[in-house]
């Protein structure tokens, strides 16, 4: 093989090399880019809080986006559905949610929050919380579902246990004909449920970890490059001595 050869075919693989890299650190850029959005959305909504009613959570224009919401009606009968492997403060538990019905609008899911797993991943009762009720939060998408890996719902005694929060299999479950596509955070200050938060960015990679791994994967491209350079360099240099 000719030395013009070799060089034309090592710079190829090292520009594709560079260019996989640099693919993978736009990646990490756009999603620190999405996830800096999603904490300004949620700090100007957060600061506003002007609700709107609790049945704009089934608004398919607004599926992803988030509103301050209030407003009243009653939990349903229809068991909890405790989302699995969630964290706070270290520690795995679930995060449990019961099917709210508003005095008008699309039932809807109600985060009620974060309870740790007993032993033998014992799965804790979440009793329905009783009477007509005044409820305020943040409507949001439901928690990032991840790999879809199998049915992500399973019966687990009065409720259901889920790996992942899919609106169609709820009202399935709950024997309901929809249910809404958002979610109700509700407000940490209301006397009601358990330990939450309003963090939109939970069990997740927030911005910065992003802007890191995007550096790192767009050093590894320039260093491709400047490696390939320095190769081709010394190749020529050796030609010209010979």
């Amino acid at each position: 093989m000719s030395r013009t050869r070799t060089i034309v075919l090592g710079w190829t693989a090292a520009l594709v090399l560079a260019g996989g890299f640099a693919a993978l650190g736009s990646w990490q850029a756009g999603r620190a880019g999405e996830k800096q959005a999603q904490l300004d959305a949620a700090a100007a909504v957060l600061a506003a809080r002007d609700a709107v009613p609790l049945a704009a959570a089934a608004d398919p224009a607004r599926g992803r986006a988030l509103d301050w919401s209030a407003g009243r009606g009653t939990f349903a009968d229809t068991g909890a559905f405790l989302l699995d492997n969630q964290r706070q403060d270290g520690q795995v538990g679930v995060r449990a949610y019961r099917v709210f019905m508003p005095a008008s609008g699309t039932p809807l899911l109600v985060d009620l929050g974060w309870l740790p797993l007993g032993e033998r991943r014992a799965l804790p009762d979440v009793p329905r919380p009783d009477g007509v009720l005044e409820l305020r939060g943040l409507l949001a998408p439901p928690p990032s579902p991840g790999l879809r890996l199998g049915p992500g719902i399973a019966q687990a005694g009065d409720g259901w246990l889920l790996t992942r929060i899919e609106p169609a299999r709820v009202a399935a479950a709950a024997g309901l004909a929809g249910i809404a596509p958002r979610v109700l955070r509700l407000d940490p200050a209301l006397p009601l449920g358990h330990a939450r938060d309003l963090e939109v960015l939970a069990n997740t990679l927030p911005p910065e970890k992003h802007v890191g791994y995007a550096v790192q994967w767009f050093g590894l491209a320039a260093t491709v490059l400047a490696v390939a350079g320095v190769l081709a360099w010394r190749a020529r240099r050796k030609g010209t001595t010979q």
